[in-house]
């Protein structure tokens, strides 16, 4: 049998088992409460998918179950890695200051269910050396019942000093924030900038200074933020609080200052005390950079959740809505995740165990297959579906295009499951460079499409990251909402696995080669794999391919929340000033 012909098997369309269809429903853009019992009657009436995996494909799955094994091993590594770097710090910590652990502190915030990490793999193997989770702890959860993002400074990790990569998550979780209009919690503890880095750190756009831009705009956006100063606040670092709209500091542990008492010390020959210079009776008696003073963490925490309880959100009953579950088990998406673009079998078996009751409602089923494009409930949640199925062809280009703006007429938020071609060869004859054009212009308008949607948008990687298609797929630089990477993508320009593409697109840009091409391959396949993208944040991190329906789903939830506030969300001309 040759290739083609196992190519078209793998990617037969799946039967239906269902073939009851109803016109589909728009959501409205306006925030209403939603029959709930209509919404369901409506998801069952989309085909069920057959999800049962072919048994000519059996070793195709079982290679990459192993291959997704060793993947989910070396994630549990480094998360171990991440835990180990604080053990003998925390030992320290306990016996000789009173401040909590980070982890407790979030326990204090947050409220009683889990939360959504962001990044946790960030700074490891970095240049400059580990930082373990980049210094900090970033995510989303609900406190007071309201969905918020976070940052937490950890103390334990370089003192809470702000490296280039803690920089850089401290950006991200407000970029998040600002794209699903999130209320922002800062939990301060931090020595400022790591100075020899000062130059990845202070000059430019996206520097240090951005953070202090962000917090002006979120404010003029009606993005409520809010601070707990619990620890050290130095030199930048000072603005976060005195920009934040309430700020709550706790006694004898937070400071606010520019500089400490060594640099007074050095600068004026005057001694002087952190309580003195900046403490917590200070800035809430003279200089009214604080508003509330706590004579303990526990307090202070209460301050600010108080403070997060009147932003006025009515969130609806539906949020206990229950759903159903897939038809097939979550565990057999480790053999569904291509450990290589050759290995991958057809997206509607990973689909038929994400989406509730298997029910999917396929858009263009007959047209461009290489893409399929359809509408599914997530966790009881409506969502448009692109994922990738083959090559992006013309056809299935144009297809996607339509079916995104179908979903921004609609105001239905969009999945994408990204698993993106290897490079292909140039065109050896008039047809082929034809054919290539008429892609080429096709991709073209589906990325215009991605780009101006404006609904908001999942990216999920289940395989390849690969070229010029991961634009069209919403690749990071289109700006999804959320970005995660299961453990087995890979993510660069080409695959280096295969030889004979690399060769080829080496030596037709390339006359001659400057580099060893051998020593070329191994450094782009070392800094391809989920791991090293996801310490330097081009993700907002790994996740296992059992949880992706749990990570989905709560992404969904957290940015429907912006529909429930009474406040409007239009920019106003200034942002909260304190003093």
């Amino acid at each position: 049998m040759g290739k083609q012909q196992i190519w078209n098997l793998l990617n037969c369309r799946s039967t239906i088992k269902s073939i009851n269809k109803v016109p589909y429903n728009m959501m409205h853009s306006t925030p209403v409460i939603l029959n709930l019992k209509n919404k369901c009657q409506d998801m069952r009436n989309f085909p069920v998918l057959e999800g049962e995996i072919p048994s000519f494909c059996r070793h195709i799955f079982e290679g990459n179950a192993r291959n997704s094994k060793t993947c989910i091993q070396r994630y549990s590594e480094l998360s171990e890695k991440v835990k180990s770097k604080t053990k003998n710090a925390i030992l320290i910590h306990t016996q000789r200051k009173k401040k909590l652990l980070v982890h407790e502190r979030l326990k204090l915030l947050l409220d009683d269910e889990s939360f959504l990490e962001l990044s946790p793999l960030a700074g490891l193997n970095m240049p400059y050396g580990d930082i373990p989770a980049g210094g900090c702890i970033t995510g989303i959860g609900r406190i007071s019942g309201i969905w918020c993002c976070f940052m937490a400074n950890d103390s334990l990790i370089k003192g809470g000093t702000i490296y280039p990569i803690t920089l850089k998550k401290i950006l991200r979780s407000q970029e998040i924030a600002i794209k699903n209009k999130l209320p922002f919690v800062y939990v301060v503890d931090s020595g400022g900038a790591f100075l020899p880095l000062q130059a990845e750190l202070f000059a430019d756009q996206f520097h240090g200074g951005r953070i202090f831009y962000n917090q002006a705009v979120m404010s003029a956006l009606k993005i409520p933020q809010v601070s707990i100063v619990c620890g050290s606040c130095t030199a930048g670092g000072a603005y976060i609080p005195v920009m934040s709209e309430e700020t709550s500091i706790v006694d004898k542990i937070g400071t606010v200052f520019l500089g400490g008492p060594p640099l007074v010390k050095a600068a004026t020959g005057e001694d002087t005390n952190p309580e003195e210079l900046g403490g917590a009776s200070v800035h809430a008696k003279i200089s009214g950079c604080v508003d509330h003073f706590a004579t303990s963490e526990k307090e202070a925490f209460e301050y600010i959740k108080n403070a997060i309880s009147t932003l006025n959100y009515v969130i609806p009953i539906e949020e206990s809505l229950e759903f159903d579950n897939p038809l097939y088990g979550d565990d057999d998406l480790l053999g569904l995740a291509p450990q290589d673009y050759s290995y991958t079998l057809h997206i509607k078996l990973i689909l038929s165990r994400i989406i509730d009751g298997s029910r999917f409602q396929e858009f263009k089923v007959n047209y461009g297959i290489t893409l399929v494009t359809g509408f599914a409930y997530i966790e009881g949640e409506l969502v448009g579906i692109v994922a990738n199925n083959g090559e992006l062809t013309q056809n299935a280009s144009l297809k996607g295009c339509h079916f995104i703006q179908l979903c921004s007429q609609r105001n239905i938020p969009i999945l994408f499951l990204m698993n993106t071609a290897p490079y292909t060869a140039e065109a050896t004859n008039p047809i082929q460079a034809e054919d290539q054009a008429n892609r080429l212009k096709a991709q073209a308008s589906m990325m215009a499409a991605v780009a101006c949607a404006s609904v908001p948008k999942i990216t999920v990687v289940i395989g390849g990251c690969l070229g010029n298609e991961s634009y069209a797929m919403c690749g990071r630089s289109f700006d999804p909402n959320f970005l995660f990477l299961w453990p087995n993508a890979r993510i660069a320009l080409v695959d280096s696995r295969h030889c004979f593409t690399f060769t080829q697109l080496w030596n037709n840009n390339y006359s001659e080669p400057e580099i060893d091409l051998k020593l070329l391959k191994g450094k782009l396949q070392n800094e391809s794999n989920a791991f090293y993208s996801s310490a330097r944040i081009w993700d907002d991190g790994v996740i296992l391919p059992q949880s992706s329906r749990k990570v989905i789903g709560q992404c969904l939830r957290i940015m429907k929340q912006q529909r429930y506030r009474i406040v409007s969300v239009q920019q106003s001309s200034f942002p909260i000033m304190r003093m």
